[in-house]
């Protein structure tokens, strides 16, 4: 499902079926001109008006468990909030993009090349800091 403005810009799902090194590659290097045309469009179409809305303060959530997904530069990055229907959240997690791509190591190197594992990390992508926690 859209979210944003994605419903109203006209753009291309890069993918890539090979699922080597080269692929992820090309993957990175279209994804990067499908940008700049997303953002060639969003810039000509920006609307008149007010561009800052001012929010509340403090926004209470309403008792319950929540979790909201969106398609990160690295994979799904995800927020998981429950709240007690308090001020601040009672618990609040976020699923980085990072461990996933660790945890897909192991299938992704069996059978390779201890030369290839360099450009195998290299199009992964991860982010250390993201996964060692």
């Amino acid at each position: 499902m859209p979210y944003g403005v994605y419903d109203k810009v006209d753009f291309k799902e890069i993918v890539y079926s090979e699922g080597d090194s080269w692929a992820r590659y090309r993957v990175r290097m279209d994804e990067i001109e499908e940008s700049m045309r997303i953002i060639e469009q969003l810039i000509d179409n920006i609307p008149d008006g007010a561009y800052q809305e001012k929010t509340k303060p403090v926004i209470r959530v309403p008792e319950g468990s929540y979790y909201a997904a969106v398609e990160g530069s690295r994979g799904e990055f995800g927020v998981f909030l429950e709240s007690q229907g308090d001020k601040m959240p009672y618990r609040l997690h976020y699923r980085s993009t990072g461990l996933p791509l660790v945890a897909a190591i192991d299938t992704i190197c069996r059978e390779a090349k201890i030369a290839d594992l360099i450009a195998i990390g290299g199009t992964l992508d991860y982010v250390v800091p993201d996964i060692d926690r």
